[in-house]
């Protein structure tokens, strides 16, 4: 393995690394919730993946459903391309999807990746405006300190200051911000109103109504922004910015490609504030980590629109759209969803809270929060990510912090004793190298 990381150095590059950064651990193997790890000293690990590698793998490693039915759909064929064909992995997926979704999402878009299905959904709420008439709306609105993806156009709706547009000037699109909503303030687990909900609403209103008429759609990930800092917020948010999208026109556009499939304790992020977006974005979780997959799935009016235009379709074509393998896995993951898991969600989020508990009497941490499976240790200044890796590592536990938060989005399929080695392991290697 140590040759395998020479190899690696200065060939690979890594999510946001140097070349010539510090040295990643290399997988030896994966089974269960348990990562075998070894270091570039020589040293091994064996440690609970406390980050469901970054979020998708909600069912752990080598999961017996999941890897028959991949196994069964590659003795059939692996892939053919989705233009002028189709098949019974795709076609079940997008029932499932329809299923599980809010009730007016009907009609379904197969995609490479979340941050292409984000691209999807902004080409798609661009045609609606179009063919309704309305083609000077091309711009969005989206939420200070979010996260959507990297690519160009996904690029365009993250954070404009926080985020990766100042580093592309003319090539990211300007769009329109509206300001972090307020905290949110969460009691026993559930999501309650934070306060300056109001003005913020007012702020919404106001900004909204100034530029609706170059706008296509709002665009939000609901409840919780994930990469963007893990910050929840009320839901009271998601519904105003619903009854704005109605009066102005605009499509509401709901990234739950990290919220969705129960990860913040309710099915998807919407429900949270009863709404129904028009279009929704799903990724991540999809397939329970094993290939890479994202969806977008929207209302029959927008569909409607789009079938009525000149173009007769949604102008976007994937090579590996409908992907049979991934779209296989996706099936299987789905039929995992079981109510007893979602129950299992919930719980794990109850034990978060006081397995973190401990670390909200450090002297170096400024907010401990928990919003479903999602626990979240935020420190008063930016996290030494490679120390704290090891430390956490140390104590059986993988996480990957970033910015001044050390978090874990955990396997769904843990129990409570591994719940509690995760926060025992975070508060021990946050203490360690932070005080």
């Amino acid at each position: 393995m140590s040759r395998l990381l020479e190899r690696d150095r200065g060939l690979v590059w890594h999510p946001y690394a140097a070349l010539d950064g510090p040295a990643p651990y290399a997988v030896r193997a994966a089974d269960g919730v348990q990562l075998d790890l070894e270091a570039g000293d020589g040293r091994r690990f064996t440690a609970i993946d406390a980050m469901s590698s970054w979020w998708c793998a909600i069912h752990g490693y080598r999961h017996p459903v999941l890897d028959a039915a991949v196994h069964a759909q590659v003795d059939r064929f692996s892939h053919v391309m989705f233009g002028g064909l189709t098949h019974e992995p795709a076609v079940r997926l997008a029932e499932e999807l329809v299923r599980l979704t809010p009730e007016g999402l009907r009609h379904v878009f197969l995609a490479d990746s979340g941050s292409v299905s984000v691209e999807v959904a902004l080409k798609l709420a661009v045609q609606y405006q179009a063919a309704t008439g309305r083609p000077g709306r091309r711009r969005f609105v989206a939420l200070r300190g979010g996260y959507h993806g990297d690519t160009t156009g996904a690029m365009s709706v993250c954070d404009p200051v926080d985020g990766m547009h100042s580093l592309f000037p003319g090539l990211v699109s300007d769009q329109v911000f509206l300001p972090r909503p307020p905290a949110a303030v969460l009691a026993d687990g559930t999501v309650a109103d934070g306060s300056g909900v109001d003005d913020w609403i007012t702020l919404a209103e106001r900004t909204i109504a100034t530029f609706a008429d170059e706008v296509a759609a709002i665009v939000v990930e609901p409840v919780l922004q994930g990469a963007g800092g893990m910050f929840a917020y009320s839901p009271r948010c998601l519904t105003a910015l619903r009854e704005l999208a109605d009066r102005h026109g605009l499509l509401l556009v709901a990234d739950e490609i990290a919220t969705g499939f129960g990860r913040t304790g309710a099915r998807f992020g919407v429900d949270h504030a009863g709404v129904e977006p028009d279009v929704m974005c799903v990724g991540k979780a999809l397939t329970g980590g094993y290939a890479t997959l994202a969806a977008v799935v929207c209302r029959t009016r927008v569909a409607e629109a789009i079938t009525r235009s000149p173009q007769r379709a949604l102008l976007h074509g994937p090579t590996f759209m409908g992907n049979p393998l991934a779209c296989s896995a996706a099936v299987a993951s789905l039929s995992l969803l079981t109510p007893a898991l979602e129950e299992r969600v919930r719980g794990i989020g109850t034990e978060l809270e006081a397995a973190l508990a401990p670390a909200a009497g450090l002297a170096s941490v400024k907010d401990v929060r928990v919003l479903g499976a999602v626990g979240v240790v935020q420190l008063d200044g930016p996290v030494d990510v490679q120390a704290v890796t090891r430390a956490a590592l140390e104590r059986g536990i993988w996480v990957r912090p970033f910015r001044d938060l050390v978090y874990t989005m955990p396997p769904y399929v843990c129990g409570p004793d591994e719940i509690a080695a995760i926060g025992a392991g975070i508060a021990g290697a946050v203490a360690e190298v932070h005080g």
